[in-house]
């Protein structure tokens, strides 16, 4: 498989992304939650499974998620899109502003309808500011 990794985005692109995003960030979120089960009830010792022939260790549930949970987060990273916080759902996509153009962040996070904020890469979430109308 090969990536296309998007150094910048338009309003428009970033917008446009949401949907996939959506779903997949949201997939992470369930597989991280069950990561977190399945890591408390077995408590403080790791039992490692070997298959029948003792050569190696079978892919148990809890680690096939976590293998899923990578590889989500490795295609929204190929993407060009930044992920500040897997909890929240909070991501940044790399964007350009001005004459002239410096880069800064169009700024989401799970919940919101749309895109409606952006921040200078320094200022971080708690910088937001809205996007000006088309």
């Amino acid at each position: 498989m090969s990536y296309y990794y998007k150094t910048h985005f338009t309003l428009a692109e970033a917008r446009q992304a949401l949907p996939e995003l959506r779903r997949r960030l949201l997939r992470i979120q369930d597989l991280l939650a069950e990561i977190r089960a399945d890591e408390s009830s077995a408590g403080p010792v790791q039992t490692i499974i070997l298959r029948g022939n003792g050569t190696g260790p079978i892919i148990t549930g809890a680690h096939r998620r976590k293998q899923e949970a990578q590889q989500l987060i490795r295609d929204i990273a190929m993407e060009g899109i930044q992920i500040k916080d897997l909890d929240t759902g909070l991501v940044d996509f790399p964007h350009l502003v001005g004459d002239p153009q410096r880069e800064v962040f169009l700024c989401w996070k799970l919940g919101e309808d749309t895109i409606e904020y952006w921040h200078e890469i320094e200022d971080g979430f708690a910088g937001r500011k809205p996007v000006r109308p088309n």
